[in-house]
């Protein structure tokens, strides 16, 4: 009995000695801290950023993602005393965080008045502190969106600034408000607890570009989801973040599949890439790059991984562009070593590519010989050390090379570090829900930066379920695998989508609870033919290869037809005025997934990173009051006709409407009068140029809009992404015109 006393006595004695240690660390009450010890222990919670956020001058709010029922106990132990907590009726009546409700004045939310503007105004104006627990909805619902409106004119009320807060891991916990389907639980998850910089809403207003593109609960809204951005971990290398993915939800958790391999799980997965990157690793230097030619299968997530664990640098090389820009991509990334398979090779038909790949001096290693001389021994070793990776992961030191899609002039290598890319996946993490109840499937081609990042990436890290297809172009296929697999999310272009909807029976797509389109502009009857056939709605995306790609998305709560949406987390924005342009700008971006910069044949191999922090999109865009960005056109896809600035895009949308069945392109010729010219390269057999202006008049467009010349070909040139290939159509145009000699 005695003994039994002096342990809990000398436990007692611990528990208090770690409380002053964190009360003395922490600037917290003693209380506080007495309560806050347990729980500091149990989770091991990286608390680093939480006493700048305490120390902030009143009036403040703190906004705080409310993920699990813990959150309202970490910020009572940890924010000052005289913080006023608005606590929703499950908090305000938990007995459990009865001790924990008596450091602090706590009152409860009432959902029917939301908040009572007034009375919490006066609070905060007399130098208050107020705590308010929003919803942890990554696209939250109507009602839910009107807590925002509430929180930021209240804050505007008082002149408060905004901490916004939010626990990471938080969701994995038992107590999670998430359901387990979607959040996996673990009893002794890690937790961090991220605090941003405190900012006013006018801060936040002027940040985002000012009232005319955004509100002050949209403002809010964005600086909420920037927290949620810097709890995902960026300092990690891409292999130790697919790591951490696997050991959150479940090592022996099916990740990806398929049609020949079949399904792997997290572990099986590292073991495979373990064992290929030491291949890799014996024949390559540290920082080298190498490249990629494999399909959307298992091997290349495989060599992906692979690859990053050994700190190599994978090129994603287009094997679709021909062989002239395979030899280039291997010249300006200094490419030694490139990894592909003999079957797919012959089976792809790239017996041409691949010539020019050795005859510009790289060399070839071909999968089937590293999987027939694996020894026992490898596989044994990669078993017992798949969770560590075969280098010391840097996330700033480049992970990818990709390489522009040459739409418009000579492919460009883009390079890309670890940040980059999970900072561009969390950044769409961020605003469009997925969770480990999805599957997703991937036909888009992983030198494909959308591909790569949304398609591969994202859902690594996510747990979602990965179903990868070889290729897009299977229009009668891709039906039949979506009718088997059954996604509730896909990845496609306009250009692919509406071909997949003409070949589609009934029921192929009725999995899907929504399709992520990009790379080009979606088409009003793409999107009608979808949720009226499939019940899918198609969220329309805006990217870049320099963003690793995803720039802007729309979502259920931020969705406006038309436009691809609003900008990701984490992103700012700036519009540049153009000459002869009236409606947009140019636009730059900055933000954490822009590239670390380019690498050229002139300079091979050497990087040449951004000159600023800002990157010329070259991309002529609008946006609403909302933040909806509207895509004007490329200032390479203007012609300047006659002094005018035209959009060839708006010129290929007007035909479109026209002759809807038929494919069409718009590209601009040297004219001696005009200074350009347009002309329109169609598969339709009755469009003339007097048909273009009878149509063009009858439709209102300007005359100078309407194409001088056509050119008709059996199909338009195509890139292997889905778009179309303007380099190849403006040679045509030239051919056909007579022109190559004033090119």
């Amino acid at each position: 009995m005695i003994l039994s006393g002096a342990i809990l006595l000398g436990l007692f004695a611990l528990w208090l000695a770690f409380a002053v240690v964190q009360s003395y660390r922490l600037g917290i009450g003693l209380r506080q801290a007495f309560l806050y010890a347990p729980l500091k222990l149990a989770y091991r919670i990286d608390d680093c950023g939480i006493r700048a956020a305490a120390r902030v001058d009143a009036p403040v709010i703190y906004a705080v993602w409310h993920q699990s029922k813990l959150d309202p106990a970490l910020m009572l132990s940890l924010l000052p005393e005289q913080t006023l907590h608005i606590l929703d009726e499950g908090a305000a009546t938990s007995i459990w965080l009865e001790p924990w409700r008596e450091l602090a004045r706590t009152i409860t939310f009432n959902a029917k008045h939301v908040f009572v503007s007034r009375r919490l105004a006066r609070v905060l104006r007399g130098k208050g502190r107020l705590a308010v627990y929003l919803p942890d909805t990554i696209e939250p619902d109507t009602k839910a969106f009107r807590l925002f409106r509430a929180i930021s004119r209240i804050a505007i009320q008082a002149d408060a600034r905004i901490v916004p807060v939010f626990v990471s891991g938080g969701r994995f916990l038992p107590s999670s408000l998430t359901p387990a389907d979607k959040a996996p639980r673990r009893w002794f998850q890690k937790l961090g607890i991220v605090a941003l910089a405190p900012m006013t809403i006018a801060e936040l207003v002027e940040r985002a570009g000012g009232s005319s593109v955004t509100t002050n609960s949209n403002a809010l809204f964005d600086r909420l989801a920037e927290a949620r951005l810097a709890g995902a971990g960026l300092d990690r290398g891409l292999f130790a973040a697919v790591r951490d993915a696997a050991l959150r939800f479940g090592p022996s958790k099916p990740i990806i599949e398929d049609i020949v391999a079949g399904a792997l799980s997290y572990r099986r997965m590292l073991i495979g890439a373990r064992v290929l990157g030491r291949r890799f690793a014996a024949i390559t230097e540290p920082g080298e790059a190498v490249g990629v030619v494999l399909p959307n299968t298992n091997g290349v997530v495989l060599t992906l991984l692979g690859l990053a664990s050994g700190e190599r640098v994978a090129a994603m090389m287009n094997y679709t562009a021909g062989p002239a820009n395979v030899a280039a991509a291997v010249n300006a990334a200094a490419i030694r070593t490139v990894v592909s398979s003999r079957a797919f090779v012959e089976k792809a038909g790239i017996g041409d590519e691949i010539e020019a790949i050795e005859k510009a001096g790289a060399k070839m290693l071909w999968l089937e010989d590293v999987r027939a001389s694996v020894s026992t021994q490898e596989k044994l070793s990669a078993a017992l050390l798949w969770r560590w990776p075969l280098s010391r992961q840097d996330a700033d030191k480049p992970a990818m090379i990709l390489f522009t899609s040459g739409s418009e002039g000579t492919p460009k290598a883009v390079v890309l570090s670890s940040r980059n890319l999970i900072a561009n996946a969390m950044q769409a993490e961020a605003r469009i829900s997925f969770s480990p109840a999805d599957r997703l499937l991937n036909v888009l081609p992983v030198f494909h930066s959308f591909g790569l990042t949304g398609g591969t990436i994202l859902p690594l890290l996510n747990g979602v379920p990965l179903f990868l297809y070889p290729s897009p172009l299977h229009y009668k296929i891709i039906p039949e695998i979506a009718r088997k697999v059954r996604p509730t999310v896909m990845f496609g272009t306009d250009t692919f989508l509406s071909a997949y909807a003409r070949t589609a029976k009934e029921g192929d797509f009725s999995s899907l609870r929504f399709v992520v389109a990009g790379a080009e502009a979606v088409k009003p009857e793409t999107r009608r033919i979808w949720r009226e056939r499939f019940g899918a709605e198609i969220v329309e995306g805006f990217g870049l290869t320099e963003a690793s790609p995803v720039v802007a998305v729309n979502t259920a709560t931020h969705g406006r037809d038309g436009s691809v949406g609003r900008l990701l987390p984490g992103l700012r924005m700036r519009l540049d005025p153009v000459e002869g342009i009236t409606e947009g700008g140019r636009l730059w971006l900055s933000g954490p997934n822009l590239m670390r910069g380019y690498m050229t044949a002139e300079r091979p191999g050497v990087l040449q990173p951004l000159d600023e922090e800002w990157l010329d999109t070259g991309d002529i865009v609008s946006v609403d009051r909302e933040g909806f960005l509207t895509i004007r056109g490329r200032i390479k896809r203007f012609a300047k006709v006659a002094g005018e600035m035209i959009s060839l895009g708006a010129v290929e949308m007007m035909v479109k409407s026209l002759w809807p069945e038929d494919s069409h392109a718009a590209v601009s010729v040297p004219d001696k009068k005009r200074g350009e010219r347009i002309v329109l390269i169609t598969t339709a057999d009755d469009v003339d140029a007097e048909a273009l202006r009878r149509c063009g008049k009858q439709a209102g467009a300007a005359e100078i809009m309407v194409p001088a010349d056509v050119v008709r070909v059996k199909e338009i040139p195509m890139l292997g992404s889905g778009k179309t290939d303007y380099v190849t159509a403006r040679r045509l145009a030239m051919q056909s015109l007579g022109l190559e000699l004033a090119a």
